[in-house]
């Protein structure tokens, strides 16, 4: 996104909160951070190991320790997450460690690229050309985590609040907003004459309410732009269009070429960017950064694995993506394009590819080798 920020410090090392969580989160971070600290033009790295997760839990009965959430506060300009094993079935005293740092530290926009390489099985003619973000609202919607169970005559009812507001669906609007604003400048850099397009979507056919409100909030930081302006103002050649969840997931794997910026509510992004992780391969490959106006966590989108962990098979790249993305959204452009590059690089090799990808039989190490080999060339 080529972003610039007051975060850049010069002197001084630049403290990233590190935690792994669980799973293969403690594998995929230590190659993230390797990686980083390689880049060409990157700043001294220092990096905070902090802790976090389910196993936490299991072991102390906390699963974000207040010192995780006060050193990330107080002394970190940036953070990168691994990955959490949140059981499907409710257990006594846990809660997502991920849900509340979003909440702790205000990263209400969940960013979400998915491009690059396509590496899968696909004929050709089926493998579509790749390249939409998701901006996801993060703080928010059935993610607030109020649940209730009670009995009836016909059985229990399980009921859960869903929570939509003005504010923040505004906010994730203008978040959406600024991000196509950077894609667009970077396309007429390239020469590259695409349309610049933001995707509402929402399900406000049925949910007329809650959905209508959050569509209807981010249409008004666009109409409310040209109206501030007297026409066309600070997004202009941005097109704004919309679409049920529904519909669009169909579109997505038909025409992925037709989606530029989504923006969606907590649970509907959380899908639609998982799914999509399919257009290029697999979510080992899928970055993103949790973003708040002034600090910024990478985040990998697939889970723990718990059936591969110590086994050297996990998919680094996700990890090394999200560091990059951090990095650039931080404002150190140069060593996360470096980063970029180098990862496509070798997925456009495809000789060293994990067992997620198709032909893939690479070890971590090995994908993390040839990473520093292209990096370093």
């Amino acid at each position: 996104m080529r972003f610039t920020s007051a975060l850049m410090n010069v002197g001084r090392a630049v403290r990233i909160g590190m935690i792994p969580a669980d799973g293969i989160g403690r594998e995929v971070l230590p190659v993230a951070e390797r990686v980083m600290t390689a880049a060409p033009g990157a700043p001294k790295f220092d990096f905070v190991h902090l802790d976090a997760g389910f196993e936490l839990f299991q072991v102390t009965g906390t699963s974000l320790p207040q010192e995780t959430i006060d050193t990330l506060k107080n002394s970190c300009d940036g953070a990168l997450f691994g990955s959490v094993s949140s059981p499907s079935h409710k257990v006594e005293g846990y809660s997502s460690p991920i849900v509340r740092l979003r909440k702790e530290l205000n990263l209400y926009a969940n960013i979400r690229p998915v491009t690059g390489p396509v590496v899968t099985d696909l004929p050709a003619q089926y493998q579509k050309h790749v390249d939409m973000v998701t901006i996801r609202e993060n703080t928010e919607c059935l993610y607030i985590k109020q649940e209730t169970q009670e009995d009836s005559p016909n059985g229990k009812i399980a009921r859960a609040t869903r929570q939509i507001t003005e504010h923040a669906s505004t906010r994730i609007g203008r978040k959406a907003f600024e991000v196509a604003l950077v894609r667009k400048a970077m396309r007429e850099q390239e020469g590259n004459k695409a349309p610049t397009k933001v995707t509402i979507c929402h399900k406000s056919n049925v949910l007329s309410v809650t959905d209508g409100l959050f569509r209807t909030s981010v249409r008004s930081v666009f109409e409310a732009d040209k109206k501030k302006n007297g026409g066309p103002g600070r997004y202009e050649g941005i097109e704004l269009d919309e679409q049920l969840v529904d519909s669009m997931v169909y579109r997505m794997y038909r025409e992925p070429n037709v989606f530029d910026v989504i923006v969606a509510p907590n649970l509907y992004g959380d899908i639609i960017s998982d799914g999509a992780a399919a257009l290029v391969g697999s979510l080992g490959l899928v970055a993103s950064v949790n973003a708040s106006d002034t600090f910024f966590m990478g985040e990998p989108v697939h889970g723990s694995a718990p059936d591969i962990v110590g086994e050297n098979r996990a998919n680094p790249i996700a990890a090394i993506r999200s560091a990059a993305l951090m990095l650039e959204y931080m404002g150190y452009t140069d060593p996360a394009m470096a980063i970029y590059k180098a990862v496509d690089r070798v997925l456009l090799q495809g000789k060293t590819l994990t067992p997620d990808l198709p032909g893939g039989k690479a070890t971590t190490a090995e994908v993390e080798e040839a990473v520093l080999r292209e990096l370093l060339r």
